[in-house]
């Protein structure tokens, strides 16, 4: 048995046979052909680009009228990278004045570009390569003549074990078949990594050498929720899993079947659940699971999707189709939170360390024409709705005075024209490093609700890289710094009469609920997957039992000893069908 640790994208176990996609890497040797077959091999390349741009219109026609034209347009890449006029040229140049064969032309021109985009300092950028190399084995694979493993004629389910997946492929994927996959390369940002969490496939990627260990046909255990792939796991691991999956499917079925009950302790106090969200689409997705609505309208990837920035229509129409479909319940939109690992593709610079340079308010107060531009349309379409303007990575007052400035600024622009607005959108911050936090009394006079991003803020308070392997381990919401932070943003809150909530990973990790609960917070924001697990957790428990276990945890000072008293706390006052989320 071996355990692999890689970095869970998609949530969910699965066991079973590893279908090992190989071949993947086809290499094409350096050929010269007679200058007078030139436009044979000429119409080869125009025929090839044909034949897959119809296979990535039907592809993209089959995503959007399943999830949507914002899914869709992440396989848009692609098809523009196919019918670019320069880069066709290039290849067409290859062909007809360097006499090389057609497939040799497409292989080295696009590999030459990846490899560019690869190597650049930006993950969310290098992550794009992957787009090239699954295009350029498209176009191999019809003038090679041969057909790519066949993936859409499986028999039997499996889990899909590739060195990566490009979104065409993952957009493609028979999910009556391939019930999981993991790879060797990959992060949370990438297409791929969207596209999976959209279709509810576990997956896990960054495991490096997933490749090279496991055998087609071999059992194995992806388990997307802790970020482990178990190969050729013994009788007692089997076991265990199998159990697991059982309890939490049969859990999973209490949950649906209980999702739109209230999510209030047995004493009476009311915790809101919400749902994290990138595109429209997936509003659907967050009231299936018996979401009270969208506590975090992660907006950055309307921008991220094309790398065009959005205009105001744009803008208006994501956020009006989201909260037409919400039917009265909140919508909260924060504003775009580019840099750090979302890079914006055109900016003409580049950060040493993108993590502490210009990003999120920071690049909004740099370019104001592109927040103001955003404004618009969030209070354009507060009359729809309940909608909440969010403000992300606050790091001191003048900031979040700025940023209400120009609202009252567009508010005054759009009442000069007549437009109508919601006088009294409420104004939020993400409380997402130490400074905010511990100037969190300053913040809540000024703001009308907190949002506690855990992600940012555990990284900038244990100046801990999460994306890191070296330093992966260092990385944990139970350090007593992370919590007596949160507990000052909320004490905070309930002096000035603010709501507090969190929209971070911690929020949607069961074993912190107790503690969360316990510290006062009053809405909780997660993946739509751990919505009803997160309601009926927040059922069984009593409020005054998680405030006698918080108090408790501020006592200690050891993260591994407050996790240990976490899960103990959970055995003791949860019921014992609930197992999962490291509990």
């Amino acid at each position: 048995m071996e355990i692999l640790k890689g970095i869970p994208v998609s949530p969910g176990v699965y066991i079973g046979e590893a279908f090992l996609l190989v071949g993947e890497e086809v290499r094409i040797p350096e050929r010269f052909v007679p200058a007078e077959k030139m436009d044979s091999e000429a119409k080869r390349f125009d025929d090839a680009c044909a034949k897959v741009g119809t296979q990535l219109d039907a592809i993209r026609g089959d995503t959007e009228s399943q999830l949507g034209p914002n899914f869709a347009a992440i396989l848009s890449v692609q098809t523009q990278l196919l019918r670019d006029p320069s880069l066709r040229q290039r290849i067409l140049d290859k062909i007809r004045k360097d006499h090389y064969s057609a497939e040799y032309a497409v292989a080295k021109t696009l590999r030459d570009l990846a490899k560019v985009i690869a190597a650049s300092d930006s993950p969310v950028i290098a992550q794009r390569a992957s787009d090239i190399f699954d295009l350029e084995k498209r176009l191999l694979n019809d003038l090679l003549g041969e057909q790519r493993e066949d993936l859409g004629h499986l028999q039997r389910p499996v889990a899909l074990i590739a060195h990566d997946l490009g979104p065409s492929q993952t957009a493609a994927l028979d999910r009556t078949k391939v019930r999981a996959f993991a790879t060797d390369v990959g992060g949370r940002t990438s297409h791929t990594a969207i596209l999976a969490r959209a279709h509810e496939i576990p997956a896990v990627v960054g495991l490096e050498t997933i490749t090279t260990d496991v055998a087609g046909g071999e059992t194995v255990i992806i388990d997307g929720n802790r970020g482990i792939v178990i190969l050729r796991p013994d009788e007692r691991t089997l076991a265990r899993y199998r159990k697991i999956q059982q309890e939490f499917e049969a859990f999973e079925a209490t949950l649906i079947k209980d999702k739109d009950l209230p999510s209030v302790t047995q004493d009476g106090r009311e915790i809101h659940v919400l749902g994290n969200i990138e595109f429209p689409e997936e509003v659907r997705g967050v009231l299936q699971h018996g979401a009270q609505g969208v506590g975090l309208f992660r907006t950055e990837f309307l921008y991220l999707k094309s790398g065009v920035m959005p205009d105001e229509n744009d803008h208006f129409e994501a956020y009006r189709k989201s909260v037409s479909k919400l039917n009265g319940r909140p919508l909260t939109v924060r504003t775009l939170d580019l840099g750090a690992d979302k890079i914006d593709r055109n900016q003409a610079y580049s950060e040493p360390n993108p993590f502490l340079g210009l990003r999120s308010i920071r690049l909004s107060m740099k370019r104001p024409e592109n927040f103001r531009t955003q404004v618009r349309a969030i209070l354009r379409s507060s009359t729809l709705g309940k909608v909440r303007l969010l403000l992300p990575m606050i790091t001191a007052i003048d900031e979040l005075r700025w940023a209400k400035g120009v609202v009252e600024e567009v508010k005054a622009e759009l009442a000069g024209k007549k437009v109508p607005f919601d006088e009294k959108i409420p104004v939020g911050i993400m409380v997402e490093v130490p400074s905010a936090a511990l100037q969190a009394q300053a913040m809540a006079r000024e703001c009308d609700f907190l949002s506690i991003g855990t992600n940012d803020l555990v990284q900038y308070t244990l100046a801990v890289d999460r994306g890191n392997e070296h330093v992966a381990h260092l990385y944990t919401p139970a350090h007593p710094a992370v919590i007596q932070l949160i507990k000052r943003v909320v004490d905070a809150g309930l002096e000035f009469d603010k709501p507090v909530g969190m929209c971070g990973e911690m929020a949607g990790e069961p074993v912190y609920t107790i503690l969360l609960l316990g510290l006062g917070l009053s809405e909780l924001s997660v993946a739509p997957p751990s919505i009803p697990s997160i309601k009926r957790i927040i059922r069984t428990l009593k409020y005054s039992d998680c405030q006698s276990g918080a108090q408790e945890v501020l006592k200690m000072d050891d993260a591994n000893q407050v996790l240990d008293y976490l899960k103990e706390l959970a055995r003791k006052l949860l019921p014992s069908d609930i197992r999962f989320g490291g509990i």
